[in-house]
């Protein structure tokens, strides 16, 4: 589904991505890992094509899409839940949830959908963005990406400032996305709950991927989470 090959990013004359390689397949969860500065923004950014490569293959269903224009990309079916939600503020969950309907695609999104899946949504189909609480808000940012009927989503930090309540219901909804086999790849600190959602996981440090292993193996590797991520679940 989605595959980098040694992607190598810059920011001006400052080296972010260095070899990166990394796979995520149809239907997975990919947890991406690591302490804040380590690059794994820089790589969303990177696949999405807000920054591009200086070097490295990126391919997605196959087609190379290292250079290509940001809406290109995301009319091949690759979407994006960015880092502090994003949504238009001044229109309803329900307008929110409209305006990035894709009905006619094969892998469309039905709003009836999204609201099984995030039923807060559905009660609260009238009120604009800015009156949602922040939990909301990510919700809401997730069923859009959904309204856009993607095979792959890129989350950055999707369950940054979450109840648990809230965090376990993200759990059950992902899992719930990939069963209708859209892709996830997962930027995330929270360390629990990348764990139990995700089917493989990379870590990255100062721009490189240091460890890739099953979620079991990363539970029971304390050397890693110590050095790394600095915690120990």
């Amino acid at each position: 589904m989605l595959s980098l090959t040694h992607v190598h990013t810059y920011y001006g004359e400052v080296q972010v991505l260095r070899g990166v390689s990394l796979k995520v397949a149809a239907g997975q969860v990919i947890a991406l890992l690591g302490r804040n500065g380590m690059g794994k923004s820089t790589t969303v950014h990177t696949v999405i094509g807000f920054v591009p490569p200086s070097a490295g293959v990126i391919t997605f269903k196959g087609v190379p899409i290292h250079g290509r224009k940001p809406n290109e990309i995301a009319q091949m079916g690759l979407a994006l839940v960015p880092q502090g939600k994003r949504i238009f503020p001044s229109l309803s969950v329900r307008e929110n949830l409209t305006v990035a309907a894709r009905p006619h695609q094969p892998k469309a999104w039905s709003l009836k959908e999204v609201f099984r899946l995030f039923p807060i949504l559905e009660q609260r189909q009238q009120v604009v963005g800015t009156a949602l609480s922040g939990g909301e808000q990510q919700m809401l940012a997730i069923a859009r990406a959904l309204m856009t009927a993607p095979d792959l989503i890129l989350m950055d930090e999707p369950s940054e400032g979450l109840a648990p309540l809230l965090v376990e219901q993200l759990n059950r909804a992902i899992r719930e996305m990939c069963g209708r086999g859209v892709s996830v790849l997962l930027v995330e600190q929270n360390l629990p709950f990348a764990l139990k959602c995700a089917d493989h996981v990379y870590v990255m440090h100062r721009g490189e991927i240091v460890y890739s292993a099953t979620p079991a193996a990363l539970r029971a590797d304390e050397a890693v989470k110590t050095q790394y991520l600095g915690a120990s679940v």
